[in-house]
């Protein structure tokens, strides 16, 4: 057996080891903590829509300060259907090469369920955005993204029709056509929204049925609600609103059911409807490209049912190799001065309450007080992790419902349900 050591030696020896634990300690002390890795950062977006490309103004200043991390959009379809397609199938793959997904609002509880985000550090200031659009970023108690810029859908009206003319409720009763009419007697239609086959169907739809007090789904009792009085009413005027009343045009645009936003704004441009339904940024767009347009105001959707939210959040990918630089990205780019450039140069609706307040933002973006309470009344689609499928069966039902007079087929709540439960149908 070996001895032991004493004496001397062992308080030597002990010493020794002593003043080695302290130095290595206070190294540990001393040493800054873990910086980003280099390498540059890919942002999977759907296409910037605001004016001047803010997005990638945003980008480039990012770059400027940040050489070491720069970032690059990586620009998808213009179809948001299309986008989740194009993102998920990357989150599935073997080699993703995404730091950072800009994400519709209504995929949160799907990538952050499925693995493909990663939730954010607990130390990431979130006071000073929005409720609603913050809200959007949250999910079973956590937080996984913070809101890039948010939407809300707002009426536009030719300035030829006076306040007294906007119609209380959408779509317009007869009366409110005749008014529109005696405005311009040149219209087509009263008012157009998209009602094409993809997720602005569901937009339109729900804002419809929001209007008769009806809902497709109660989030506290995790039920379908479809088959209800609010709901069949919502959708039967829709229908019935495509069609001529007393020789008058038609409330809606019956080509509404193949526009979308883009064709929307091209008919009210044209002055073939006095009243559009679309989302914020189309502001900007009116007023500029080949045939800029200047006589036209805004207002929030009429009636107590209130507008769908809308919007992108930015979110961490899980499969990131540098996860501090790509969330130190994502609060650049939702920082106070970022939210600002979006919406000041952009037009993409901001997400920070302060930005609505700036004098400098509301003398270039007048319609800001109109949109900030817009905001305030914005409502959530169903919150899912399967949303995608559910607004998809959605849509089909919608579109059956709005060929058959508005009526609901028989089997819309158990193709629903299932949706709802990720069940193919």
């Amino acid at each position: 057996m070996k001895r032991l050591l004493s004496g001397p030696v062992a308080w030597f020896t002990l010493g020794v080891l002593a003043m080695v634990v302290t130095a290595s300690v206070r190294s540990l002390i001393d040493q800054p903590p873990p910086q980003p890795q280099g390498g540059e950062l890919v942002i999977l977006t759907g296409e910037d829509e605001s004016t001047g490309k803010q997005r990638q103004v945003l980008v480039n200043k990012w770059n400027l300060e940040n050489p070491d991390t720069p970032a690059r959009l990586e620009v998808l379809s213009r179809s948001s259907d299309e986008q989740h397609s194009e993102m998920v199938a990357r989150a599935q793959s073997d080699s993703p090469n995404v730091d950072v997904y800009n994400l519709d609002v209504t995929w949160t509880a799907e990538f952050a369920t499925a693995g493909y985000i990663r939730a954010l550090d607990e130390s990431v200031d979130v006071s000073g955005f929005l409720d609603a659009p913050r809200k959007t970023c949250e999910y079973d108690g956590k937080l996984w993204a913070l809101p890039f810029n948010t939407d809300v859908g707002l009426l536009f009206y030719r300035k030829g029709v006076s306040q007294n003319a906007l119609p209380a409720t959408l779509p317009p009763d007869p009366n409110d056509v005749r008014a529109l009419v005696a405005a311009n007697p040149n219209l087509k239609a009263g008012f157009v929204t998209p009602l094409d086959h993809y997720e602005g169907l569901t937009v339109s739809a729900l804002e419809a049925i929001w209007a008769e007090d009806g809902d497709v789904y109660d989030a506290e009792k995790d039920l379908v609600v479809v088959d209800s009085d609010g709901v069949r009413n919502g959708l039967k005027k829709l229908a019935d609103a495509m069609k001529s009343v007393d020789s008058l045009p038609p409330a809606v645009d019956p080509q509404s059911r193949g526009f979308r936003e883009d064709t929307s704004r091209a008919a009210f441009q044209r002055g073939e409807v006095a009243l559009m339904r679309n989302w914020p940024v189309a502001y900007g767009q009116l007023r500029t490209g080949d045939r800029p347009m200047t006589d036209f105001d805004v207002a929030p959707l009429p009636g107590e049912g209130g507008s769908v939210l809308g919007g992108q959040n930015l979110a961490v990918a899980t499969g990131t190799k540098n996860p501090q630089a790509a969330q130190k990205l994502v609060e650049f780019l939702t920082s106070e001065e970022s939210e600002r450039t979006l919406f000041r140069d952009g037009g993409l609706a901001a997400t920070r309450t302060v930005v609505y307040d700036d004098p400098q933002v509301r003398q270039l973006r007048p319609y800001a007080p109109v949109l900030k309470d817009a905001l305030v009344k914005g409502k959530s689609r169903p919150v899912t992790p399967h949303y995608a499928l559910f607004s998809s069966i959605f849509q089909d039902i919608v579109t059956n419902a709005l060929e058959n007079g508005g009526n609901l087929p028989p089997d819309a709540v158990t193709r629903l349900t299932k949706a709802l439960r990720g069940q193919v149908v």
